[in-house]
């Protein structure tokens, strides 16, 4: 076999099995997870890069964030420890908001794949952690180290041995101690199961791993840059305003975006966003630059692999100081309310030139619920994700009850149930929340729930577009705010809540806006 270049054919074949070795590894980390928020909300992504920490391949239900993120981590792994004092077995992680995925909450780990004595790659998985200690996630947090334990780049696996100092400290620090770690374990596994079928892999084809992936990466960019030349060049802009807590100086955030195409490359800048602020909703760089790449690979090429060569076209930059720039010690721990504003953001700025290929503004970002029992005997932390309303396009209404632009679900009403002392007395679409337009946005959803039990729960929210309804697009009409309850009074997101026995919360997500003036 040619190893210097790929027939078209013959990197289908590969591509699609190394696609299916990255999913089966995705499934072993399902597998043997201890939290719902792997197995149920689907909170995590599974990403193969080559030796260099370049992209290649990632798991088919990848949340689209960590797609960016993951592989950077890894570079940051190589820029710390160096390749050279890698071994097999070694594994390595890190929960660094800005070397990490964005937030504490998450935690990124990689294993070196080695090759016949020969570090060819590397096998990476970020999940959200069941808890990570400090306050619950909350926009209310102010730095960074009210939001819990900060793991630098360390290794966990010393060449197959357990770091028990490390060990010991995560445990200490984290209120399910049993499910962080199992977590972090079943990450091990999946990471260990990718490195074993893609080396199978590698003994059916006869091809080298670094072959393959020039071939990927080098068509990726390829196609990238392709559909970016057939765009007229200029400078597109677009802002968004949206409600941030009620904390936030002037009560409205300020999302900037203006998006330079210049032949086969393009540039985003966000000079103009808010200023970082003393509370959780600032999104760091590699964040930032996550979801501002996810959009621009939508409207350009959805259908090229998720590689490192589709994003090499593309220079994201926020002046530092911004809420999509913060300095340490900012808090991050709600970033997914600002940075889920940003393919809105690149949508709006791109509609003046592509306006068959963006959608309107969804009724998300994210909205969750987060439970923790204040005492009693059996400890718990609920993490679960409530979908809304996705924007619609020129072709198709929005899609209900999903939590675009992430990948999350929403959990079973009966695992929830299962887990903690709720009860769930109603979740449904919330109907005709959605924009009007010649395509209607998605609608929300209605979630309510009850606490039940002895004990009281500490509670802590995320939901947004409580006051800045998601906007339309080509004339199409907003979604509907959102509506936060508790107890029938209105209830503050920014706020740590503990909850007794009857209390009743409600969350109304947002509607998505609508598309065109029908």
């Amino acid at each position: 076999m040619n190893h210097n270049h790929l027939d078209a054919v013959t990197l289908e074949i590969l591509w699609t099995r190394l696609v299916s070795v990255v999913d089966e590894a995705a499934a072993t980390f399902v597998r043997t997870s201890f939290s719902t928020l792997v197995r149920d909300a689907n909170d995590f992504a599974v990403v193969l890069t080559d030796a260099q920490g370049r992209s290649i391949a990632q798991s088919t239900q990848s949340i689209p964030s960590f797609i960016s993120t993951m592989p950077a981590t890894i570079s940051h792994f190589i820029d710390t420890f160096g390749v050279d004092s890698m071994r097999e077995g070694d594994a390595f992680v890190t929960n660094d908001p800005w070397l990490g995925s964005g937030h504490l909450n998450d935690g990124s780990l990689a294993m070196p794949i080695f090759r016949a004595g020969k570090l060819i790659a590397f096998a990476g998985v970020v999940s959200h952690l069941p808890d990570v200690g400090g306050r619950l996630r909350n926009p209310g947090n102010r730095e960074i180290y009210e939001e819990g334990l900060q793991i630098p780049p360390m290794r966990l696996l010393h060449a197959g041995k357990p770091d028990e100092s490390l060990i010991t400290i995560i445990r200490r620090n984290v209120r399910v101690p049993d499910e962080t770690m199992g977590d972090l374990w079943a990450q091990i596994a999946c990471c260990q199961t990718l490195a074993d079928d893609l080396n199978a892999l590698l003994d059916d084809s006869d091809v080298e791993l670094n072959a393959l992936a020039e071939e990927i990466i080098g068509r990726t960019e390829q196609a990238m840059r392709s559909a970016i030349s057939e765009v007229p060049d200029g400078v597109y802009s677009y802002a968004v305003e949206n409600d941030g807590p009620k904390a936030f100086p002037g009560g409205i955030v300020r999302i900037q975006c203006a998006v330079t195409i210049d032949g086969d490359s393009l540039s985003v800048d966000y000079t103009g966003t808010s200023d970082q602020v003393d509370l959780a909703i600032n999104t760091v760089p590699c964040y930032t630059f996550a979801y501002t790449a996810y959009a621009l690979k939508a409207v350009f090429a959805p259908w090229i692999p998720n590689a490192h060569g589709a994003f090499v076209p593309l220079t994201v930059t926020a002046p530092l100081g911004s809420l999509l720039n913060p300095e340490r010690p900012a808090s991050t721990g709600s970033r997914a309310m600002m940075g889920h504003l940003l393919p809105p953001a690149v949508f709006g700025a791109l509609a003046k030139v592509l306006p068959s290929k963006v959608q309107a503004a969804p009724g998300s970002p994210v909205s969750s619920v987060q439970l923790a029992n204040v005492r009693g005997e059996h400890r718990y932390v609920l993490n679960t994700f409530i979908g809304a309303g996705q924007g619609a396009d020129a072709t198709a209404d929005g899609v209900s009850a999903i939590s675009f632009p992430s990948n999350l679900s929403n959990t079973n009403i009966e695992v929830l149930e299962s887990l903690v002392p709720v009860e769930v007395t109603r979740r449904e679409i919330r109907r005709d929340s959605g924009g009007a337009g010649t395509k209607r946005g998605g609608d929300g959803i209605h979630f309510e729930f009850v606490m039940r039990g002895e004990d009281p729960a500490l509670a802590s929210f995320m939901v947004n577009r409580l006051r800045s309804p998601a906007s339309g697009l080509e004339g199409g009409q907003p979604g509907a705010r959102a509506q936060f309850t508790i107890n029938d009074e209105p209830a503050d997101s920014a706020e740590q809540h503990v909850l007794t026995s009857g209390d009743s919360v409600v969350i109304q997500t947002g509607g998505g806006g609508g598309f065109g003036t029908g």
